[in-house]
């Protein structure tokens, strides 16, 4: 029967290869080896050792995924990037995933529809700062391009940015001419407005006020 050979530590602390007949067969979490009682020495069915590390691995990613999202909502990416940054592999990866999904711990289109909602109404932002924050969140292009499309409207744009310009406008109303308009363009375009926003907004709070 195969035996184990050598169990040696690698870089990351947290972890161990183990050798069987002197040729190397898995890398695993080193309390793994003490939970499954596995010494120099002892013989192994690699079969049935592999089958009860997959599951072992698959715990340890799943309680890790739901640690991650008890703090703060993530996209599938951004799940994926955390699970990998901790040396779990594709297909253990895979299985947490379709996990989450079962249960709706993931959900990247209700999840990016609530950004934009709260981006939009809360913050006020236009559809460039929101575009930003979504990709940043870790959401694809698809997602983030047909999401886009279906919560935001050019009324709701305008709306946010005579907001957002009147308040500015109020802080810097004593200044020259010249200057208000363009802080209050820099501003706007920074809150995530395009041009053809940022201009109408300005001409008609500056129309407005002089």
């Amino acid at each position: 029967m195969p035996k184990i050979t050598k169990i040696e530590k690698q870089k990351n602390k947290d972890r161990v290869n183990i050798y069987v007949d002197d040729e190397f067969f898995i890398g695993i979490y080193a309390d793994l080896v003490y939970t499954l009682k596995l010494k120099k020495g002892n013989d192994i069915d690699k079969e049935s050792i592999q089958k009860i590390i997959d599951d072992e691995m698959y715990l340890k990613a799943k309680n890790k995924a739901l640690n991650i999202l008890s703090r703060s909502s993530q996209s599938q990416k951004n799940i994926i990037y955390k699970l990998s940054k901790s040396e779990f592999d594709e297909k253990t990866i895979n299985r947490v995933l379709d996990f989450l999904k079962e249960y709706k711990f993931i959900d990247d289109e209700n999840l990016a529809k609530n950004m934009v909602k709260d981006k939009l109404n809360i913050n006020k932002y236009g559809k460039n700062k929101i575009k930003q924050a979504l990709y940043s969140k870790g959401f694809d292009s698809s997602t983030i391009n047909n999401t886009l499309q279906s919560e935001i409207d050019d009324e709701k744009e305008f709306e946010n940015a005579l907001y957002l310009g009147n308040k500015k406008y109020e802080k810097i109303k004593s200044e020259d001419k010249n200057k208000i308009y363009k802080k209050l363009s820099s501003h706007l375009t920074y809150k995530g407005f395009g041009y053809e926003i940022v201009r109408k907004v300005v001409n008609k709070i500056m129309n407005t006020e002089f």
